[in-house]
């Protein structure tokens, strides 16, 4: 009889385990998905947005970036919130006219108001390192 216990408690035991381990995969599933950031397609289709950019440089040079890169402030690349690594934009100083063409390989930027976060070498391009911030059209080129 103490042997048909032992079996029977050894069956729940391992349905126990086998509940946990179910409810465990669930939750890591599922919580990857509610952390997934929101990416904005980069079909190329031209889709334009305007706002203020801002750039950094210098305290930032050589410091990793979101998507894995060093951070080198004479290349022409960009921190967005939301759009895929490696999207090409044409950024375009509404205040001059001149556009540069810069590659998102970062997030940001993180100041109320800012649609990107240009790298040195793309705010001096556009000729906004002096003003710091200058008003931008962004527009998907790939």
């Amino acid at each position: 009889m103490a042997d048909g216990n032992r079996a029977a408690d050894g069956k729940r035991r391992r349905a126990r385990h086998l509940t946990i381990a179910a409810l465990a995969v669930v939750v890591v599933i599922t919580a990857g998905a509610g952390c997934a950031a929101r990416r904005v397609p980069t079909g190329g289709g031209g889709v334009a947005s305007d706002g203020d950019a801002s750039w950094y440089g210098v305290a930032f040079h050589g410091r990793l970036a979101a998507d894995g890169s060093r951070y080198n402030m004479y290349d022409l690349t960009a921190a967005h919130k939301t759009l895929e690594f490696g999207t090409r934009l044409l950024v375009t100083n509404l205040n001059n006219g001149r556009t540069v063409k810069v590659t998102i390989t970062d997030r940001g930027p993180f100041v109320e108001g800012r649609i990107i976060d240009l790298s040195f070498a793309a705010a001096q391009a556009l000729g906004m390192l002096s003003t710091g911030v200058a008003p931008v059209r962004l527009e998907v080129i790939g």
